[in-house]
């Protein structure tokens, strides 16, 4: 007889054949069920601790007020015999509002798993805006809502960066400056030599920027991502 068997007789003593037969006690841990026959596991006394304000860095993703929050800046202060503190600037990103927010050095914070992914825009169809994994070539649809002012820069076979965040995309992040042809623009003013006047051209997206008056139709122009603003014409 081995030790297996002289445990399960012993711990069988005095207990009726419906107890014996019965399955051990289910214990739950983080949503996961475990069963021992002989041992019972304490998690209590293991140690999951979560980062606190002071381990948290540029580019994490927090939840804050239950919504996703990207840090942008954090700044470390002991202001004399003060407690020291965290002030950290973030963007919500499901409304794109930033705040500063001041949290002690011992908050505990919520840190979201992220990922980033580089992917290729292929097309836009109504409110949807269809992206391709240039590894994978799987194809992801994101509604107009995501997308947001960023459509004014996509062009065919363009380049952007998508944050996932909890396995779900959140914001799309562009180059500094993509180039755009021009669809559609009014002729200069003859006679009008003057550096600094500019007319409204349109972009192959519909974006509306401003321009000198000797850019043309079919012109491809670098165009800041930032502000939508001309920056001359794209190098060949």
């Amino acid at each position: 007889m081995d030790w297996a068997q002289i445990s399960d007789e012993g711990s069988n003593q005095g207990k009726s054949l419906d107890q014996r037969n019965a399955a051990p006690p289910l214990t739950v841990v983080g949503g996961i069920g475990y069963r021992s026959q002989f041992t019972t596991y304490n998690f209590s006394e293991l140690n999951f601790t979560m980062p606190s304000a002071n381990d948290v860095r540029r580019g994490q993703v927090i939840k804050y007020n239950g919504a996703p929050h990207l840090i942008l800046e954090t700044n470390h202060r002991t202001p004399g015999n003060l407690r020291a503190f965290v002030q950290i600037k973030m963007r919500n990103l499901v409304y794109g509002k930033s705040l500063d927010q001041r949290f002690s050095s011992s908050d505990s914070m919520d840190v979201l798993m992220t990922e980033r992914k580089n992917l290729e825009f292929s097309y836009a169809d109504r409110d949807v805006f269809a992206f391709m994994d240039p590894e994978t070539y799987e194809t992801i649809e994101l509604n107009a809502e995501l997308v947001g002012d960023a459509k004014n820069y996509l062009t065919s076979n363009g380049m952007v960066e998508i944050l996932y965040v909890d396995g779900k995309p959140l914001t799309i992040d562009l180059p500094p400056s993509v180039v755009l042809e021009v669809a559609e623009s009014a002729e200069g003013i003859k006679g009008d030599t003057a550096s600094n006047v500019q007319k409204p051209a349109t972009m192959e997206t519909g974006l509306v920027v401003q321009v000198p008056l000797f850019i043309k139709e079919g012109e491809k122009l670098q165009i800041s991502t930032a502000d939508g603003s001309y920056m001359g014409r794209a190098k060949e």
